[in-house]
């Protein structure tokens, strides 16, 4: 035991001293070094979602760019979030008929049919990366025939949002909300108005995140107050609306086990992007916490996840835990730099590295993944 707590010991001092990489070195840099200041790289080059990241970064206003790129405080959760997928490495097995993966990356999300198990996590401030704001984040999922998940605090109004909606396209909307009944029906009717088809209510947001990067362009939480949220509130909010209402912002075992029991239809594992309390866990550790504690949990009802998600293996060691379906918000908030082909383009780069990650990890179906496939010891622990 001793042997053990010194091997932390350690190894926490190997961590805080060694410099965060926010993406890896994969020769972009390198690729576009005699592109001019500010010009953004031609999409056709770009190879992977982190591409999006430095080209909104090279591209966009500081302010605007650290509204998208700030987490909480030291922004360590926001670092875990990214690190944590490769602290479980993948234990491929062969010799198994892959050549019909594509085919399986069909899903359902409540019930609404879609090309591929992600979705656009919801976003504030689209009119920080583009000029038409949620417009390409719209376009771009139907498109690419992917769930959209407007925030409530986007750029564009609920209204104008919709208004770019292709028909029958399936979106839900996210909140905030309190005990305030009447601003509670007034953004219930709108949503329901504009042909949303759930609502995905955050509840990881109950007091100001501590964002201190954001502090320093004024830039910061744009949900600030103190919020009375409890399971009786989520009660009294299901009689006010006939539409499914998601928990956005599960962070435990006990909780998921809770929404279980309530009948709650879908929970949402989210630690807002590492944007609110630092030290939180990782959606992959929270989904692990409960693959191992409460495995019912994932047949009970839809689970979901975000978080540091930027390859297709990402999404894989999610599924294989059980997770229905995954969100990214940051990669697509830089994907629409560009527009609706941005998002497009996203789109379709994580289609095909889901399906290839898959297929070289021995996945013949992504709906029936072994969670065998991945060793589900961090590496960092030598035992």
């Amino acid at each position: 035991m001793r042997q053990l707590f010194l091997s932390f010991c350690v190894l926490g001092g190997v961590l805080a001293a060694r410099p965060f990489i926010n993406q890896a070195d994969t020769g972009f840099d390198a690729y576009f070094a005699d592109l001019p200041a500010f010009e953004l790289p031609p999409l056709e080059d770009l190879v992977g979602l982190p591409d999006f990241d430095a080209a909104a970064r090279r591209h966009l206003p500081t302010l605007n760019y650290t509204y998208y790129r700030n987490g909480a405080a030291g922004e360590w959760s926001y670092r875990n979030n990214l690190e944590v997928y490769n602290r479980y490495a993948l234990r491929p097995r062969t010799m198994i008929d892959i050549t019909n993966i594509e085919s399986t990356l069909q899903t359902t999300i409540l019930g609404h049919n879609f090309s591929a198990p992600f979705f656009i996590s919801p976003c504030a401030r689209g009119g920080y990366g583009n000029t038409d704001a949620e417009k390409g984040l719209v376009e771009g999922a139907a498109a690419g025939d992917i769930l959209y998940m407007p925030a409530l605090l986007a750029s564009m109004t609920i209204e104008e949002i919709a208004a770019f909606k292709k028909v029958d396209q399936v979106t839900f909307q996210q909140v905030y909300l309190d005990s305030n009944d009447t601003a509670t029906r007034e953004i219930f009717d709108r949503a329901e108005k504009t042909g949303s088809k759930a609502i995905v209510f955050t509840i990881d947001s109950a007091a100001d995140g501590n964002r201190h990067r954001a502090a320093r362009y004024g830039v910061g939480s744009a949900d600030s107050a103190y919020t009375l949220i409890t399971w009786d509130l989520y009660d009294h909010l299901r009689t006010m609306t006939d539409l499914p209402i998601v928990l956005k912002g599960i962070q435990t075992v006990e909780d998921a086990q809770k929404a279980a029991e309530l009948g709650v239809p879908a929970i949402y594992l989210s630690n807002h992007g590492g944007r609110q309390v630092d030290g939180s866990r990782s959606p992959l550790e929270v989904a692990l916490e409960i693959r191992q504690k409460a495995p019912e949990v994932f047949s009970q009802l839809e689970v979901y996840a975000d978080g540091g998600v930027r390859y297709g293996a990402d999404v894989v060691k999610l599924l294989a835990l059980g997770v229905h379906a995954v969100g990214l918000g940051r990669p697509f908030m830089y994907a629409n730099v560009y527009g609706t082909a941005g998002v497009e383009r996203a789109i379709e780069m994580l289609k095909h590295e889901i399906a290839i990650d898959a297929a070289n990890a021995g996945v013949a179906d992504l709906k029936n993944i072994d969670p065998n496939i991945i060793n589900w010891t961090p590496n960092w622990v030598t035992a």
